[in-house]
């Protein structure tokens, strides 16, 4: 991407960003530090709210990520379904057509599939007028000193960024995922069913935490239940064909 194109796309960052209802409001009118009340976090697939310290993606905070991207797609669907905006960036193989079969509102959703050689200053134009920003860094491993700055802007707008595919140094909380098996199946054959994610979260003030998702269709559209162990669960119906591509 070039310098003059590169300019192009961060101003038109910029007006969308401004065009987004209420955020900018919210920033300007904020009340000192000491007086503000506790935040509340972000929503999250209810299955993974007893995992995590604050029910949610805590606002103002920085969340590493590892793992299935399906997981990525299903805390795409809460924010924006309960009414926050979102943004993925550095991540054209996540399944957005998947998250909107999670319930995910695209109409607030952003992507932002290459940009360009510094994806950190993408992220911190989005972070100035969304809730959720998902930044896939592609190996990069981020420098300390940038990885404040970040999360100096992420606590000064009340957005919450989530940093994955890379090294990021000083995060508040680690949610790592691993495909644990899927249903449907057969030596060769079969139909993909279900898909059951190990679930670890570990953060700075709480003890890890592990459980065990699993992806499934429920009422016309799959959801993320909570399942006691691996074990492979009853049959269910077949996943919609574009989740299964989600699933790793």
């Amino acid at each position: 991407m070039g310098a003059e194109a590169r300019r192009a796309q961060l101003a038109e960052l910029r007006r969308r960003m401004a065009a987004v209802p209420a955020r900018g409001a919210e920033a300007t009118a904020r009340v000192p530090v000491a007086e503000e009340p506790r935040r509340e976090p972000l929503p999250v697939p209810a299955a993974l709210e007893n995992l995590l310290p604050d029910g949610g993606l805590a606002k103002g905070s920085v969340v590493v990520y590892n793992g299935a991207g399906s997981l990525i797609s299903g805390l795409l669907a809460a924010v924006t379904s309960s009414g926050g905006h979102a943004a993925v960036v550095g991540l054209p193989r996540l399944g957005l057509l998947a998250a909107a079969e999670m319930g995910a509102r695209l109409d607030r959703l952003a992507v932002v599939s290459d940009p360009g050689p510094d994806p950190l200053e993408v992220a911190s134009v989005l972070l100035d007028g969304l809730d959720l920003v998902v930044l896939g860094l592609n190996g990069l491993s981020v420098p300390m000193s940038r990885a404040r700055v970040l999360a100096a802007r992420a606590r000064g707008k009340n957005s919450t960024l989530m940093v994955t595919n890379g090294s990021w140094s000083g995060s508040a909380l680690h949610i790592d995922t691993r495909v644990a098996g899927y249903s449907g199946l057969g030596r060769g054959c079969g139909r993909l069913r279900t898909v059951r994610l190990d679930v670890s979260v570990r953060g700075r003030s709480a003890q890890p935490r592990l459980g065990h998702l699993s992806l499934s269709p429920a009422d016309g559209r799959v959801e993320w239940v909570t399942t006691a162990d691996t074990t492979q669960p009853a049959a269910t119906p077949e996943l919609p064909r574009l989740v299964r591509h989600a699933a790793s």
